[in-house]
């Protein structure tokens, strides 16, 4: 009587339990999902704005700021790698790349890193280009002057819709698609420039003149560069030791002509020099602070100039994409029919083989660009 007392109870409170799960419209015995990143849920992706995760090995992708480039990359820039833009002849194209990169930062609210020995980082991100408008923005625009006699109730909903909103040229592009199209006829808006966060790195104002006729000149401007960089690095909690205290963002960092005699380097004059190996052991420290840290960089060098190959090939390997540009000015493709629609050749020397044995790498070899009036564009050479 007792047992069955027990089970009756028992059957009863199971009862109960049913019921209040039927009505509260759960149960209490749930699966845990990998979103709710429990114990057995795996590790999140960062959500960054201007990322992507690569479809094929989950890096975290930055848009170099040309669309066709990240194409040709496979997806983007991996964050943590280093991009070397192989600068042309009379160095026309390689700063529109520097440029983009810097500028698609700009939109997506990331932190930059410009190093020039040349010129003034204030004047080079002066210089960047404009975004061109969003499909959204352009729809609307498009819309509105098309309403040739409008009703005036429609007239004034459209007026009190816009009246209040900045003029399209200097208006802010949605940052929600990956990569963005620019004008370089037109620069970028001085709206854009002030509320961004950027550090400057002019290599005069870092070397002392007593040190300039000195033969450590060479080190001494490739460790003042490595300084800067660690430090902005870690001030700022890109590295992960010192955790962001808002939300999580990445560094952009571009270096200009390095390797060039504006540097205090002299690969570019003699064939054998004395301190050949300075610029492969900076670019070996550089990559591992980049490896460490939510950064990706960009560095425009003269390869044309570079006096010993082997130099070149040991630049390459450190490299984790190579892109090389030819220009046609002053050779002999500048006249020939076959060539008549384009300004150069673009050589993807290297893509990175990041977590896996294989590369993205594309069939198609023939690749040219051609500068227009407001666009960069490369495309297949036919």
């Amino acid at each position: 009587m007792a047992a069955a007392d027990t089970c009756g109870a028992g059957t009863l409170s199971s009862r109960s339990v049913a019921s209040e799960a039927g009505q509260g419209g759960t149960s209490s015995f749930q699966r845990k999902s990998k979103a709710s990143g429990g114990p057995g849920g795996g590790p999140r992706l960062l959500s960054i704005a201007g990322t992507r995760p690569s479809v094929r090995n989950g890096q975290l992708l930055v848009s170099t700021g040309l669309p066709a480039l990240d194409q040709l990359l496979g997806g983007g820039l991996a964050v943590g790698t280093l991009l070397l833009i192989e600068e042309d002849k009379y160095n026309i194209y390689s700063p529109l790349l520097f440029k983009y990169f810097m500028a698609e930062g700009i939109i997506n609210g990331h932190t930059l890193l410009v190093a020039s020995a040349k010129e003034n980082p204030a004047n080079i991100l002066q210089e960047l280009p404009a975004p061109l408008l969003d499909d959204n923005s352009k729809k609307e625009l498009e819309d509105v002057h098309s309403a040739k006699t409008p009703e005036p109730d429609v007239n004034m909903k459209i007026a009190w819709r816009y009246q209040l909103q900045p003029k399209m040229e200097v208006g802010p592009v949605s940052s929600s698609r990956f990569g963005h199209y620019y004008d370089v006829s037109k620069r970028i808006p001085q709206e854009l420039l002030q509320s961004s966060k950027w550090h400057g790195f002019f290599l005069p104002e870092h070397i002392s003149p007593d040190l300039k006729g000195e033969s450590c000149f060479l080190s001494c401007g490739y460790m003042r560069l490595l300084e800067f960089i660690q430090k902005s690095i870690y001030a700022e909690g890109f590295d992960g030791a010192n955790p962001q205290k808002k939300q999580k963002n990445i560094l952009r960092i571009g270096i200009q002509n390095l390797g060039s005699p504006l540097w205090g380097d002299d690969i570019c004059c003699k064939e054998n020099c004395d301190n050949n190996h300075r610029l492969t052991k900076f670019l070996y420290i550089l990559r591992g602070l980049l490896r460490s840290s939510l950064s990706a960089c960009i560095i425009t060098m003269p390869a044309h100039l570079v006096q010993n190959k082997s130099i070149t090939t040991r630049v390459r390997n450190l490299s984790d994409t190579v892109v090389g540009l030819e220009s046609f000015i002053g050779s002999e493709r500048e006249t020939n029919p076959l060539y008549k629609d384009y300004h150069g050749l673009i050589h993807v020397r290297k893509i990175p083989r990041l977590n896996n044995l294989t590369c993205d790498e594309s069939d198609v070899k023939d690749l040219a660009f051609k500068l227009k009036r407001k666009l960069f564009t490369i495309e297949h050479q036919l």
